[in-house]
């Protein structure tokens, strides 16, 4: 299962780019763990988006988990926006180009 976490900041930038060497370092755990495909913040810089794959056997826990973990959560400095995704035009694409299972 995909999944589009949307991510919103609540504190001013410059609350939120003290932050961000913690955040960009879990994100790197997550990729290291076959979770997180992409991400990067939206322009204007109001927030971001990351593009995840989860187990289909706990989509919800998962996604829990990795909104609670994140330090931009932990410091009350953004919000997550949780969304699973079932793609249906391009899936396949994907699948080959994300092929590690998480």
């Amino acid at each position: 299962m995909y999944a589009i976490a949307i991510i919103r900041y609540r504190r001013p930038i410059d609350e939120v780019l003290k932050v961000v060497d913690e955040h960009r370092a879990y994100l790197k755990r997550l990729i290291e763990q076959g979770l997180l495909l992409a991400s990067g913040p939206f322009d204007p810089r109001y927030g971001g988006a990351l593009l995840l794959r989860v187990p289909d056997e706990a989509v919800v826990a998962t996604l829990d988990k990795i909104r609670d973990d994140d330090p931009f959560t932990q410091k009350g400095v953004a919000q997550y926006e949780l969304l699973p995704w079932a793609p249906v035009f391009g899936k396949e694409e994907l699948d080959k180009v994300f092929s590690r299972a998480p």
